[in-house]
């Protein structure tokens, strides 16, 4: 493996290309023609255009991307997360092709890829996962008994479902053929593949996930845990590791259940076990996820290894060089989605002109990013400005690291969620680490809460360099 294709854009893209550098390794960056100014195509030694803006012209078209490492002699694939980092047929067809795919096989990314296969393999492990249909129910009658069974609320959710896509709550008996037909009809359009499972709902959780390893001769670590129940409509805002909630001995379970499923699995590489804890601190199996995830950045810091360059090492065959009792896990760390969003209009995504860029700085403090002051962020992908990491000795100490950072943290020319960001780390019930659930933010803004409390300070809105009156010199 010599020179590396980066099949992604963005912040990902620019990361990978780092990595591969610090590797000794050439790499291709890829781009859409939206995205011909964008960071990563200046980092990467090669790049090449593939397509017009919409992903379904580019960066989700396989001929071209195969097309790009013919011309550029590219003999492997980092895939990144999105786009088709999870599709199996990618995957299939890059090893048809003598490419080295970064990431699972792919009969592996279809085997959990399938929620139902993935639950199935769960349960063989003595895993917990959440009462559910077993496997697919694909007539509406069927799902219809079963949910009866067991009870309601109820999760209807699409086997080959992600990002929050292809899910849907049945409150009771009355409105479940209408979430049935909608999640069948949802799941179709976003997947290509309308199939359905049946999950219990389970009241007010916590969403937790493990960073998992594993190499291709058996070994197998976990890198702790990542609380990421800051969501907006099943979207992460803030993770942090390690959880408020956790105790160590709770701690050590779910990451052993973790490693237990990678092996039954016979998984080879990086990846993400996602659970949900309850109340009473069960926990349950949700998904996993066969790739690099947004959040890697926040096991990084804990533990001081680089994930990117593992799932390089691992793709070429060598041996993890560490194993569970080496890991340490040293300080807290949190972080913080910046995205092109007004968090006062509930979130509508604000593409535009980047004015101004200014990252925050000093100790502790990581920012992950392809922007930069003059970049145009165009309205065809996601909206994620930058990624804001910090590292605490304690979550005390990391909360205020972070408000220092979001202070220094100025962007112009298009809204963003660092006004979000301050207001949670003034709100009680999130500094408390332990009141708070999935739909927490989704609530607040149901109850009308304004997480921009004086829009003139808006960072979007101030202007820069501000204007103050200078202090005359002692004399």
């Amino acid at each position: 493996m010599k020179k590396i294709l980066i099949a992604n854009r963005g912040e990902i893209a620019v990361r990978i290309i780092r990595a591969c550098h610090d590797l000794g390794l050439q790499t291709v960056a890829i781009y859409s023609k939206a995205d011909s100014e964008s960071l990563h195509v200046l980092h990467a030694d090669e790049a090449i255009c593939i397509g017009e803006a919409p992903s379904n012209q580019s960066y989700l078209r396989i001929p071209n991307i195969l097309s790009a490492c013919e011309i550029t002699s590219a003999d492997a694939i980092h895939p990144g997360y999105g786009f088709l980092s999870e599709n199996a047929k990618f995957a299939s067809i890059c090893e048809s092709c003598g490419i080295t795919f970064i990431g699972p096989s792919s009969k592996t990314i279809g085997l959990l890829g399938d929620k139902a296969q993935a639950k199935s393999i769960a349960q063989s492990v003595r895993c917990p996962v959440i009462p559910g249909s077993k496997g697919i129910v694909k007539t509406v009658d069927k799902a219809a008994k079963e949910a009866k069974k067991i009870g309601f609320p109820i999760f209807i959710k699409a086997t080959a479902g992600g990002g929050g896509k292809g899910i849907r709550i049945a409150h009771d008996a009355d409105d479940f053929v209408r979430q049935y037909t909608a999640a069948r009809t949802e799941a179709k359009a976003s997947f290509g593949n309308p199939d359905i499972y049946l999950e219990k709902m389970i009241m007010n959780p916590r969403h937790i996930e493990i960073q998992i390893l594993g190499d291709k001769y058996g070994n197998y670590v976990h890198l702790g845990e990542r609380d990421c129940t800051i969501q907006r409509r099943r979207q992460k805002l803030i993770e942090e590791t390690p959880s408020p909630l956790l105790t160590p001995h709770l701690r050590k379970k779910m990451g052993e259940a973790a490693v237990q499923l990678a092996k039954a699995a016979k998984y080879h590489t990086v990846g993400t076990v996602e659970f949900l804890l309850d109340e009473k601190k069960n926990f349950y199996f949700m998904e996993v996820n066969t790739r690099i995830q947004v959040e890697h950045t926040v096991t990084e810091e804990l533990t001081g290894i680089d994930l990117v360059k593992e799932q390089m090492k691992m793709a070429i065959g060598k041996k993890l060089s560490y194993k569970q009792k080496d890991i340490r896990f040293e300080g807290h760390i949190l972080e913080f989605r910046i995205n092109a969003e007004n968090p006062s209009k509930n979130f509508i995504p604000s593409p535009g002109l980047l004015e101004y860029y200014i990252p925050p700085g000093g100790p502790h403090v990581r920012v992950d990013s392809a922007c930069y002051s003059g970049y145009k962020i165009p309205p065809f992908y996601d909206s994620m400005i930058a990624k804001l990491i910090v590292k605490g000795k304690n979550r005390e100490d990391a909360i205020e690291i972070s408000k220092r950072a979001l202070r220094e943290f100025h962007i112009g020319g298009v809204d963003s969620t660092i006004p979000f960001h301050q207001y949670m780390l003034q709100n009680p019930v999130f500094l408390s680490g332990e009141n708070y659930h999935l739909d927490f933010i989704d609530r607040l803004i149901k109850e009308g809460c304004n997480f921009v409390k004086d829009e003139s300070k808006s960072h979007s809105k101030v202007p820069f360099p501000e204007q103050r009156t200078p202090m005359a010199a002692s004399q």
